[in-house]
């Protein structure tokens, strides 16, 4: 999925969470547009369905099996390269999944930016140093690790930890969690981050 402007001189890359490019990734890719910016979605199931909030376990398990962490990051990584001649700057935006896989993201130096949104699966590479600023994004809850903990364990340059109210994925509006208030918040932090 792209969606272009032609004349903007900045590149958002959008990395779904385990559902696919569902209908708050689309929303989410027309939101940055309308600030003007070209963005980058794509698809790391290869496949044009995604998967229903239901199916939180077989979308899981479809992502671990089928793609992996090590084949997401070097699909970002490879359209990391291809696009970074054509603008002044280029971001990446993840999401739960796609947060992890941003954040390994994080070390290549063709990259302005990261921001990872409830990356739960993070905590599991913090030998990661990122290359550019980096902004995390995590819920006051979450179901496998205390928050706060993590939180206080974070001690690198460049990054910046956020705490929102809500759970993971608090910023999704199809979802049952959605927070509105933490969302807006998090969303408008986030295009703040980008025009910098």
């Amino acid at each position: 999925m792209l969606i272009k402007n032609y004349q903007t001189k900045t590149a958002v890359i959008v990395v779904h969470e385990i559902y696919g490019i569902n209908r708050h990734m689309k929303g989410l890719c027309q939101s940055l547009q309308g600030y003007g910016f070209d963005v980058f979605c794509p698809n790391l199931f290869g496949q044009e369905t995604s998967f229903d909030y239901s199916q939180a376990k077989n979308a899981y398990n479809y992502f671990m099996e089928k793609v992996g962490f090590t084949a997401a990051v070097l699909q970002i990584k490879k359209l990391i390269s291809d696009i970074k001649d054509n603008y002044q700057k280029v971001f990446v935006v993840g999401f739960s999944v796609g947060a992890t896989v941003t954040w390994l993201c994080s070390e290549e130096k063709a990259i302005h930016g990261v921001v990872c949104f409830y990356g739960s699966r993070i905590r599991q590479y913090m030998e990661i140093t990122p290359e550019c600023p980096a902004l995390l994004f995590f819920p006051q809850e979450e179901k496998s690790f205390n928050v706060d903990e993590l939180m206080a364990s974070f001690d690198k340059e460049n990054t910046e930890v956020l705490k929102f109210n809500g759970q993971h994925g608090f910023s999704d509006p199809f979802s049952p969690v959605y927070n509105e208030e933490s969302a807006k918040h998090s969303f408008n932090v986030m295009i703040s981050f980008f025009l910098k």
